[in-house]
């Protein structure tokens, strides 16, 4: 075979659920098909819960399939690492994988992908902030790929009111990377019959974004979610007791609290806060304030019931469906609280007697409670409201009692340990990491914190052991802690510290 050869086209797309990958692919078909070439596409579906997207692989033939005789190509079934001329990726993460995967290489591959961003799985199960940074996927994205059109397609699909496999066709089509002309696209939306005007409108909105050809900075981050609520006593007070550095982090907290509990919770946030702002220590200000908010805004089944029935999960809902405010949607909330959510909002009298005899018999992790509630229902909607309106309640249930408990121990800790290591105060501060969710989530993330503070932190404070790395300790405890939901990574960790101590200190001693 010499280099004059024809060799064939390959196009691999990476879509998941919901973004019309397989219409895309039978687009991209039909249109090649169209033009008198031979085209030949397989799927490897993806699997449920954003672990990974189903692939499309499309192989053609540049020779119209007239020209070429009795000969046939052989097309292949699967992609092959560094053979693919066109990698489609409907989300920057599946075009991360792809480059990976090595899918995307400078001598061929031409890389259309959205910039938009959904959260794998790997990110939602983190015990701490498990986010990728997009910034280091866009700048392998643009190095990797011989040509890369990045761009948030799935903004500009909300904004024009269409898909976001329309969009993804036309820069396909203005690519020019394959062997059909771009009428040949268009005619494939309109066999199929279905939304034509609107895929159409997509289509040539996908076609002025391939023209422009200039990659796409990232995605702006979402606008912080209580900007809007009218200002208050409680923030006046944080801009006047705390200076400009906070002020972000502070308001949003504010907001956030007084939407949860209410203002004089949001007050007692603050008067939390001002002992460790008088440390003057800002970065340790910052990291407890940011940390203390997230906590006292914990997640219990009332604060459940508040999100569920917010006006703003209603837009999003509908933004996510295409639905407008008249049209008939039906939303079933799913609860499943165990017996640490229903104790939580019980007195702890009650509460108390139910979690230990539950412990005993193991029904703790075993027993729940399922329910299916049509939120859009009136009477399914004002079950939820009445559990949201128990929000007068929380300050004389057991839950909430316990986490103001804990609060008001870590913050005390914290600050005994500002009088002499800030940057041990840092890493006890930063400990709050290991504290989110509910019911299994929230008792490990509890559970480590406290093993971390009985072995490290108060032996260090109470001067039964040498402070030296005390910092580093706690910081290598914490990321065992988050790196291992089991425990067992953290109980190696801090093993291995207490054998390190008393090596240390004979080397010292022998000094």
């Amino acid at each position: 075979m010499t280099d004059a050869t024809p060799q064939p086209v390959t196009i691999l797309i990476a879509a998941l659920g919901g973004e019309g990958g397989g219409v895309l692919t039978n687009w991209v078909v039909t249109a090649l098909e169209s033009h008198g070439l031979i085209a030949q596409s397989t799927s490897i579906p993806g699997v449920a819960q954003r672990t990974g997207a189903t692939t499309y692989y499309i192989e053609t033939f540049p020779t119209p399939l007239a020209e070429m005789g009795v000969d046939r190509p052989v097309l292949s079934l699967y992609p092959s690492a560094g053979d693919i001329d066109l990698m489609v990726a409907s989300e920057l993460v599946e075009a991360g994988r792809a480059v990976q995967n090595g899918y995307v290489t400078p001598d061929r591959t031409t890389l259309i992908a959205s910039t938009h961003r959904h959260y794998a799985i790997g990110e939602r199960s983190g015990m701490a902030d498990g986010r990728f940074e997009s910034g280091p996927v866009l700048d392998a994205a643009g190095r990797r790929a011989k040509t890369a059109h990045l761009a948030d397609y799935m903004a500009l699909a909300r904004e024009s009111g269409t898909t976001l496999n329309a969009i993804m066709l036309g820069v396909i089509a203005g690519s020019g990377v394959l062997p059909a002309p771009e009428d040949a696209f268009a005619a494939a939306i309109r066999d199929t019959g279905i939304a034509i005007e609107s895929n159409l409108r997509g289509f040539a909105i996908g076609l002025e974004q391939a023209r422009l050809g200039a990659m796409a900075d990232l995605p702006a981050p979402d606008a912080k979610r209580f900007r809007g609520t009218p200002a208050s006593a409680v923030e006046a007070r944080a801009r006047a007791d705390f200076p400009e550095a906070l002020q972000d982090t502070l308001i949003e907290a504010v907001r956030r609290l007084v939407e949860f509990q209410s203002p004089d919770y949001a007050a007692l946030y603050l008067d939390r806060l001002a002992p460790v702002h008088e440390t003057g220590d800002l970065i340790l200000t910052k990291e407890v304030a940011r940390h203390l908010a997230l906590w006292m805004s914990y997640q219990d089944v009332i604060r459940v019931a508040q999100l569920k029935i917010s006006p703003d999960r209603r837009r999003r809902v509908l933004a996510e469906i295409r639905a407008g405010d008249d049209d008939p949607v039906v939303v079933t909330e799913f609860f499943k609280p165990g017996i640490d959510e229903l104790c939580s909002i019980l007195p702890s009298i009650l509460a108390r007697p139910i979690l230990a005899l539950s412990h005993g018999r193991r029904w703790r992790d075993r027993a729940y409670l399922g329910l299916h509630v049509k939120s859009t229902t009136i009477n399914g909607f004002l079950r939820i409201w009445l559990l949201a309106k128990l929000r007068f309640w929380r300050p004389h249930s057991h839950g909430y009692r316990e986490i103001q408990h804990n609060i008001d121990s870590w913050l005390g800790v914290i600050l005994h340990a500002a009088e002499t290591d800030a940057a041990l105060a840092l890493e006890i501060a930063l400990c709050a990491q290991l504290v989110k969710g509910y019911g299994d989530t929230n008792r490990r993330g509890m559970a480590a914190l406290n093993t971390i503070r009985t072995r490290i932190i108060d032996p260090v404070l109470g001067e039964t052991m040498s402070s030296a790395h005390a910092a580093d300790a706690v910081a290598n405890a914490r990321t065992a802690a988050l790196s291992d939901p089991t425990g067992q990574l953290l109980n190696d960790t801090l093993n291995a510290i207490a054998t390190a101590r008393p090596q240390a200190a004979r080397s010292q001693a022998a000094v």
